[in-house]
């Protein structure tokens, strides 16, 4: 009876029971078996033939079915035991589910502590991280303000230092003083809508301002004015002397005042260059009717001295004016030979041959003695007396000593008055072009131009030999041509010998002038030298 029980149940249970393939994959893999009757696609028909594939195998049937029997009570037994664990476990689950929600209440209770206290713990970090922001905020402040009190404690020590140095001139102290004072007043420079603050930088630029305008005093006080007085030039070297002991005793007492790159002994000199130049032309305009040629010369000469000791001594740096007042052309012409050479000597060919020039470039030159050009006409007139009185010379010699005679060494050669006419002429070239290339050496040339004309006509042409052929008179051109038979000239030795050494001197003349004139060409100043021309003089005589 239990057995039909038990397989009708088996019925409905399977007919109830229908798994999904899904499931059916899991049981297999979490128990795993290889009994037929543990198939999902079990087949009873084939299961049977299995067990009794013959018909003598059913002579077994009888311990088969009791096998099957046994394992289904086994089942029976398993299934029941789990059924009855089943309930057992859904009332202990239910028990433990119960114990689940008291503690997880009660961990929610704990947690919502934990939250508490943490929201507390934050609210304490953020008053503590406030109070710390508080502190270093104040401590900054706090720094500052002290920095900024040592500052205005130093800056108030020192503007009274300051002022207690100044008026005691101590101004060694002042000079590293004013600078740390002046560094601490920049810290300041924010607070001086601050009335204290202000009236500390007040006190500061009245101290500067005071010690500039007491400084100047002192050094207007150093330097004494008895030298400064305009004298006349016959003391002009006076002058230069006492500049020079000034300029000894400023660098030896003040020199290492001032920093070497604002070359303050130089701006000294440069200044009183210029206030000589403008003195002593104001006193020659004032006194020119007594400027005499030696002392014009004397002046001219100190002075171009001394501006060539500044060249040597100084660079030249703080001229900031041109130099049309200065530089000599270092190519004048006139200053490539030593005045009183003789040159009667030179060949005719050393003329022309280019020579190293002699004259330093000077950037003082004309500093000072650019003052003594508008009076160079006092020399100017001298040499024309003066070359006047050489060629009266040149014809009394002449007319004294009388023509060279054939046979000496004198015969046929140039005459000796022509080598001593340009020797001083040369003389004064040189003298001129120490001061100026422009209108003076124009002036000065054409007074040579004139007196190389007399001598031309007084020594050469005045002097030919006279020829009873020719009623007219004997010239250079008439000697120059050409005459046959009669209208040839007869001359005696002597006289021959004087025509050739006029007419050697006649042509060296020639080439000599001409070659100076283009020197003084390419020397003279363009302007000048466009007057020059266009007056149509030529240093060149007609012969």
């Amino acid at each position: 009876m239990m057995e039909d029980e038990e397989f009708e149940f088996a019925e409905d249970l399977e007919a109830i029971l229908h798994l999904t393939p899904e499931v059916q994959l899991a049981i297999e893999q979490v128990f795993p078996s290889q009994d037929p009757l543990d198939r999902a696609d079990f087949n009873a028909v084939e299961y049977i033939n299995t067990l009794f594939p013959t018909e003598q195998s059913l002579a077994n049937i009888d311990d088969v079915v009791n096998k099957i029997r046994l394992k289904i009570r086994r089942l029976d037994d398993n299934i029941r035991t789990v059924v009855r664990g089943q309930t057992n476990v859904g009332q202990d689950g239910r028990q433990a589910l119960e114990e689940a929600q008291i503690a997880i209440q009660q961990l929610f209770g704990k947690i919502k502590d934990i939250k508490d206290k943490a929201e507390k713990s934050e609210q304490m970090v953020k008053e503590i991280t406030r109070d710390i922001k508080q502190l270093d905020h104040a401590k900054r402040h706090l720094t500052t303000s002290i920095t900024t009190l040592n500052h205005l404690h130093m800056l108030a020590g020192g503007v009274d230092s300051l002022e207690a140095m100044t008026r005691k001139r101590q101004y060694g102290e002042v000079a590293n003083l004013l600078q740390g004072v002046v560094n601490v007043l920049e810290h300041f420079h924010k607070y001086m809508g601050i009335p204290q603050i202000r009236q500390l930088s007040e006190r500061v630029k009245a101290a500067q301002s005071e010690l500039g305008t007491q400084i100047l005093a002192d050094f207007e006080e150093a330097f004494p004015s008895q030298g400064s007085k305009v004298a006349w030039l016959d003391k002009i070297d006076r002058r230069y002397a006492w500049i020079k002991r000034q300029l000894l005793d400023y660098e030896e007492k003040y020199g290492r005042m001032f920093p070497e790159e604002w070359c303050m002994t130089e701006r000294i000199a440069v200044e009183f260059c210029h206030i000589t130049r403008v003195e002593l032309a104001k006193v020659m305009r004032t006194r020119a009717k007594e400027i005499e040629v030696k002392l014009l010369l004397f002046a001219i000469q100190r002075t171009t001295n001394f501006e060539g000791l500044l060249s040597k001594r100084f660079t030249g740096c703080t001229l900031t004016d041109k130099k049309a007042e200065s530089p000599l052309d270092s190519t004048n012409p006139f200053l490539e030979d030593e005045p009183g050479e003789d040159l009667g000597t030179e060949k005719d060919e050393d003329l022309t041959k280019p020579r190293k020039p002699k004259a330093p470039d000077n950037p003082f030159h004309g500093i000072i003695s650019k003052c003594f050009e508008p009076h160079l006409y006092v020399y100017i007139e001298s040499q024309d007396k003066n070359l006047g009185e050489l060629i009266d010379r040149f014809v009394a010699d002449f007319r004294t000593q009388g023509p060279p005679k054939s046979g000496t060494e004198e015969g046929g050669a140039v005459l000796p008055s022509c080598a001593d006419l340009f020797v001083y002429y040369k003389k004064c070239m040189v003298q001129c072009s120490q001061l100026s290339t422009g209108e003076p050496m124009i002036a000065l040339t054409t007074i040579f131009q004139k007196f190389l004309r007399e001598y031309a006509w007084k020594i050469l042409s005045g002097n030919l030999p006279k020829s009873s052929s020719n009623t007219g008179g004997l010239t250079i051109s008439s000697l120059l041509k050409e005459k046959e038979g009669s209208e040839a000239a007869k001359f005696t030795v002597d006289e021959l010998c004087l025509i050739c050494s006029i007419l050697s001197t006649a042509e060296y003349c020639l080439a000599t002038t001409q070659q100076l004139e283009e020197k003084l060409k390419e020397k003279v100043d363009k302007c000048d030298l466009k007057q020059y021309s266009a007056a149509g003089s030529g240093s060149g005589c007609s012969l």
